[in-house]
């Protein structure tokens, strides 16, 4: 790993960068990923340049509200899905659910070398890695401040999307009522967000998000485990192996493929 000072490679939009993020990367460690491109190591984990600067804007000037609610999620694991259920459950007091916005509106207004970058992956070399760093932080909150922090596993949304739906609602101070457990509305709530129906609406089919990224591109099979149908079996076998590594005596783990791996006590 580089450590000394360097200069600011030339793909970066200088212009959408500040003077003190510019001075910052030229101090960081950084690593050249398979793209060519760089990730720099900040406060233990890998940026991109762009990224970073609204990092840097976001520690110095956010301040959380108690009654801010903010999701948490890697790309691709079920972000896009989460986003829709915790809008729909905050809000089905506010309109029908036949009148929602998430009818019109994507949740987020709400092609990579796998090979190549895999190893770099597996180190925590990747946008905001290391990855398990962050799981395991969040995991570990999750368990000293749990009226603070609520930690879902996509698997689990899966396979009881009503009692996770019960644990959302009652994380997020709006818990179902009996009379709205009797007349289905948990129900409802799980058909309007699920991928089925988000992504066969018009707006995600053929809108535009505002990154210039297709709605669509938000949506894929949602299937736990599908990801083992996109690499190589020894790929496959060096990401579960790096997983149980860096999970070992946390109490947590995850139905990776086929194999279904059970939590410590």
């Amino acid at each position: 790993m580089e450590s000394s000072a360097i200069p600011l490679f030339e793909e970066i939009d200088f212009e959408k960068l500040s003077d003190e993020c510019q001075q910052l990367l030229a101090t960081l460690p950084r690593e050249k990923t398979w793209d060519g491109s760089y990730y720099y190591l900040y406060q233990g984990f890998w940026f991109r340049a762009i990224p970073l600067h609204g990092i840097i804007l976001f520690q110095k000037h956010f301040q959380a509200e108690d009654e801010d609610v903010l999701i948490i999620t890697s790309a691709k694991s079920g972000t896009t899905w989460l986003k829709a259920l915790t809008f729909a459950i905050a809000n089905r007091k506010d309109s029908p659910l036949t009148q929602s916005p998430l009818l019109t509106t994507s949740p987020h207004q709400l092609p990579d070398s796998l090979e190549a970058g895999l190893e770099m992956v597996c180190k925590g070399i990747e946008g905001c890695g290391p990855y398990w760093d962050h799981v395991l932080g969040y995991w570990r909150m999750s368990r000293e401040r749990p009226e603070k922090v609520l930690f879902l596993k996509y698997e689990d949304l899966k396979k009881d999307i009503i009692c996770q739906l019960k644990r959302l609602a009652h994380f997020l101070g709006v818990p179902f009522s009996e009379e709205e457990e009797r007349q289905g509305m948990i129900e409802e709530i799980s058909r309007l967000c699920s991928l089925d129906s988000l992504k066969n609406l018009e707006v995600n089919m053929n809108g535009m998000h505002t990154s210039g990224l297709k709605n669509s591109s938000f949506y894929r099979k949602g299937e736990v485990g599908d990801w083992v149908n996109y690499v190589t079996p020894s790929m496959a076998e060096r990401i579960e192996n790096a997983f149980e590594e860096k999970l070992s005596g946390s109490g947590l783990s995850f139905k990776m493929s086929c194999n279904t791996k059970k939590e410590d006590n």
